[in-house]
């Protein structure tokens, strides 16, 4: 009885700020990363495009084809990241009003995490004949990736304080680039000795992708066991499906938006400057492992996984110390900081890395990247937590999610376009300039100050109609 009675309690009054849970929920961003790194940034890309590349010799015109569409091989795996964030587009703020309505957050969070994990797997059977399922299976693990965020992230307000937020947030993108980069350096030294171990490259590749979902289910354990349920479990009313109520709170979050118009106007923004961002992330390593008539850079994947192998772990102290550069000149300018330092990254990609000096360029433009790649992104969630209402985080996340880790969607597919149609990724790259002008400018227009004074006003009104 005594038990009962602590576990109600402990739903009733959570405590915030607590050192264990904060681990906890930071150890989820320590698994999914391995997604992050050895399936999206480095592995998957260039073994997709180099399937799609044989698949295309026997056509004429150097285009594989799937279901009779001609698909340019370096385009293949963009585009499979392009579906499935238009399928987050469809599906996530559905889930997000469900997991508010329903009170689910953790059920939905380990349910979305298995099935992306244990898609994630399946990568380890994708060889020369089934080169289209591998784009399939990423969609899939993809979409699931993007959908159990929406829930971790909306546990940020519930475990920090308004004054914890930028700190906690930071720690999370930390630990993440922390457990992130360290299967990734497994993953490179068992890549570097497959000629010792006698295995196939591709076999080799394989077997690392699949490692990132064993990853990812394995430490999210840690998750589950310290991460505690907010509240109860809410009932659906008679005659009702938790997908029916939630398309009637989605209907009724979209009726109430007009009063949090900043909050939409950094939506928006987020958008725009982390598409840019997820989109240079998604291609990297197809834009290094390129060769230089395609208007790659020409890495091989052992030098190019060293490279995202350092970007990690730097990247690791760039977001401890954007976290603290944040507390010295505000959230919103820290990020205006790190979209100056994106631009120029981009129009670097374009101009440079040409030379015998490329690979040296490289690494020096993967530090700079890195160390701005954790804090724009960690300050942005912390910064958005604060221009949201009470008990609607998983909605307003939701939408925030169509464009976090992972997640682009027209990024990936401008910069596909742009490749097929000019021949020349460099031109992609350079196409993605847009999103971080475009998002700078709609970022400086936001009033922070008035968007937290919004959510109060409206939580406030909520609590006199209660």
């Amino acid at each position: 009885m005594g038990t009962t009675s602590s576990a109600v309690r402990s739903m009733a009054e959570p405590m915030v700020n607590d050192r264990r849970e904060i681990f906890s929920w930071a150890m989820y961003d320590w698994a999914n990363s391995a997604f992050s790194t050895t399936v999206s940034t480095v592995f998957l890309g260039p073994y997709l495009a180099a399937l799609a590349a044989e698949a295309a010799r026997a056509y004429p015109d150097g285009h594989a084809r799937l279901l009779g569409i001609p698909i340019a091989p370096d385009s293949f795996f963009p585009y499979a990241v392009s579906i499935s964030v238009f399928l987050q587009v469809l599906f996530l703020p559905i889930l997000g009003a469900i997991a508010d309505y329903s009170h689910m957050r953790k059920r939905m969070l380990r349910l979305f995490a298995t099935v992306g994990a244990t898609t994630t797997i399946l990568l380890f059977f994708i060889t020369i004949g089934l080169w289209w399922l591998g784009g399939l299976l990423f969609v899939v693990a993809n979409l699931a990736f993007g959908a159990a965020i929406v829930f971790y992230n909306a546990y940020l307000p519930d475990i920090a304080s308004e004054d914890q937020r930028d700190r906690v947030s930071s720690f999370g993108w930390a630990m993440g680039y922390l457990g992130g980069g360290l299967l990734l350096a497994l993953n490179l030294a068992f890549y570097m000795f497959r000629d010792t171990l006698e295995m196939p490259g591709d076999l080799a590749v394989r077997i690392n992708l699949a490692s990132a979902g064993v990853w990812w289910l394995g430490f999210s354990s840690i998750t589950w066991s310290g991460l505690r349920s907010r509240r109860p479990p809410r009932a659906r009313p008679p005659g009702e499906t938790y997908f029916s109520v939630g398309f009637k709170q989605l209907k009724q979050t979209f009726r109430e938006l007009r009063q949090f118009p900043e909050t939409l106007k950094f939506l928006l923004a987020y958008f725009l400057y982390n598409d840019g961002i997820q989109t240079v992330i998604a291609v990297s390593a197809t834009f290094a492992a390129a060769p230089i008539i395609r208007g790659g850079v020409g890495l091989d994947t052992q030098t190019l996984t060293m490279a995202i192998l350092m970007i990690q772990f730097v990247a690791f102290f760039g977001a401890l110390l954007w976290g603290q550069l944040a507390a010295w000149m505000g959230a919103k300018r820290a990020i205006m900081v790190s979209l100056v330092i994106w631009s120029g990254v981009v129009i670097y990609g374009y101009g440079g890395l040409r030379g015998d000096t490329r690979i040296l360029e490289f690494f020096l433009l993967g530090a700079l990247i890195a160390l701005v790649l954790g804090g724009s992104q960690a300050i942005s969630r912390s910064l958005f937590a604060q221009m949201i209402p009470d008990g609607k985080e998983a909605e307003f996340y939701s939408f925030y999610e169509v464009s976090e880790r992972g997640t682009s969607w027209t990024g990936p597919m401008i910069f596909g376009l742009v490749n097929q149609w000019l021949g020349n990724l460099r031109y992609g790259i350079l196409a993605l300039i847009f999103y971080f002008i475009v998002g700078m400018i709609l970022l400086s227009l936001v009033d922070v100050r008035k968007a937290m004074e919004d959510v109060r006003k409206y939580e406030k009104m909520r609590a006199k109609e209660k």
